[in-house]
């Protein structure tokens, strides 16, 4: 991303903030997509393979019931899980990630890594201060 400069050009500045603006939409979206506390943990244990709702729910742990639903439902309407009816039972529905939804692993494994880094540059600045 380019920095925003203070300039006594307007012109200069309106392209800039033009700039600016083109490249924090997108990822204003993406967190849109992730945002909360459910949808990472949901994601990660449906990219283990197909869950029933109860199993998702076993494995998420603290996650009620309706926010599950609510979770799932939200992933639904946006791409990243699908409800697949089970080969043994047509009774038993089964959720899944879409395709489309693996195109988050390596965003996530990004965000893990931040975070390690981040959780240990705080760890190394709480013990170097005292």
């Amino acid at each position: 991303m380019k920095n925003l400069e203070n300039s006594t050009n307007n012109t200069s500045a309106i392209s800039t903030a033009s700039e600016y603006k083109s490249e924090i939409v997108p990822i204003m979206d993406a967190l849109y997509i992730i945002n909360g506390k459910w949808r990472i943990p949901i994601t990660l244990v449906l990219m283990e393979g197909n869950k029933r709702f109860s199993e998702i729910q076993k494995e998420v742990h603290k996650i009620t019931s309706k926010v599950l639903a609510h979770e799932l439902k939200e992933m639904e309407l946006n791409g990243f899980v699908e409800k697949k009816p089970n080969a043994q039972s047509q009774a038993k529905t089964e959720y899944q990630l879409t395709d489309y939804s693996f195109s988050l692993e390596p965003i996530l494994k990004s965000l893990r890594d931040f975070g390690i880094l981040h959780r240990n540059k705080m760890r190394n600045e709480i013990f170097s201060s005292k």
